[in-house]
């Protein structure tokens, strides 16, 4: 018995084993929840697995003060199935990544320069809250909803690493306030006054 338990245990240890050495994405498909389908690897080149976007300041003038430049699989097609992904946050001063959640991935923030206040909220609603300076990582864990706040008199540069190439990304406000779900619903769901939700659905480009 404890034999034929062994035996099934490495069974299903190495059933998650890779069977080739990588699938690039092949962006002319869709993407699918397994990710994208791979590139022949008669078409693949190095520079499938070379991205240099993130070199660059992302543009900060917008209503949050900050940009995101991602290097997902769309992006960076050598990274797809893989389990990881990166991304660059510049955030002005003031600038905020508003409470957002990634339903895929966990993810881990690396502040390169300025100060970034980041944070999460547990499932227990408990709040984990930190000023970071340049050099210091969070971890953000997989679905919660975290942001961050750009503290420095200048623009603040950050690198985020998740644990899929295809993370996946919803933010609150934008889920609330920049769509066309009727107000009275908003209203009855958030407690927020009517006024209040149309002034954001003003700002956020929503209607309804």
């Amino acid at each position: 018995m404890f034999k034929l338990l062994f035996l099934l245990a490495i069974f299903i240890l190495g059933s998650n084993a890779a069977v080739q050495d990588f699938c690039v994405a092949d962006l002319k498909g869709p993407e699918s929840p397994a990710g994208y389908s791979c590139k022949s690897v008669a078409n693949v080149t190095v520079d499938d697995f070379v991205f240099s976007g993130l070199s660059a300041a992302g543009n900060t003038a917008s209503i949050i003060k900050a940009a995101v430049t991602p290097a997902f699989a769309a992006q960076f097609p050598g990274l797809n199935g893989l389990g990881l992904s990166a991304a660059r946050l510049d955030l002005a001063p003031g600038g905020v990544i508003p409470f957002h959640t990634h339903p895929g991935a966990s993810e881990v923030l690396l502040v390169v320069q300025g100060s970034i206040t980041a944070g999460f909220v547990s499932s227990a609603n408990a709040v984990y809250l930190k000023t970071l300076k340049k050099g210091d990582l969070m971890i953000f864990p997989q679905g919660l909803l975290h942001f961050q706040v750009s503290d420095a008199g200048y623009t603040s540069v950050g690198f985020v690493f998740s644990s899929s190439s295809s993370p996946g990304l919803q933010i609150t406000d934008f889920a609330l306030f920049a769509n066309d779900l009727p107000t009275k619903l908003v209203e009855a769901t958030t407690f927020l006054d009517e006024a209040t939700i149309k002034k954001l659905k003003g700002v956020l480009g929503g209607t309804n």
